[in-house]
């Protein structure tokens, strides 16, 4: 039980961190969001000023994931990050402040980060 409150505690320290970081360097720049469970990535633009989501993709969207097909792995992550950046291309962002949300930049965080970067995105 005490293991499991310090990794809790851990995880928590560690998202504050981020955050306030994020908050600090936004200077009114939308935040990409990530989260990532065991089976899907989900990441989003979100304007913190006016409270909307700007642009959302996840594996869970047929169109990315596809029927059948393993949703939990760094090529989709990859594929996410390409489609969230072509819509953010759309949209006309440009700029945005990179929120991992806690997690290490590592796998398929680094990959949804180095995809949306080839789509145009900067941070």
């Amino acid at each position: 039980m005490k293991a499991q409150k310090r990794l809790t505690k851990r995880k928590v320290r560690r998202g504050f961190r981020v955050g306030n970081r994020v908050r600090r360097d936004a200077y009114g720049r939308p935040r990409l969001s990530v989260f990532k469970s065991n089976r899907h990535i989900y990441a989003q633009i979100i304007d913190d000023a006016a409270g909307q989501t700007l642009v959302a993709a996840s594996t869970v969207e047929s169109s990315i994931a596809g029927a059948g097909k393993v949703a939990s792995n760094c090529d989709m992550a990859q594929t996410v990050g390409k489609v969230l950046g072509e819509r953010a291309k759309e949209k006309g962002i440009v700029e945005v402040v990179f929120d991992r949300g806690g997690f290490r930049y590592h796998g398929r965080v680094a990959a949804l980060a180095d995809a949306a970067r080839e789509q145009g995105l900067r941070f």
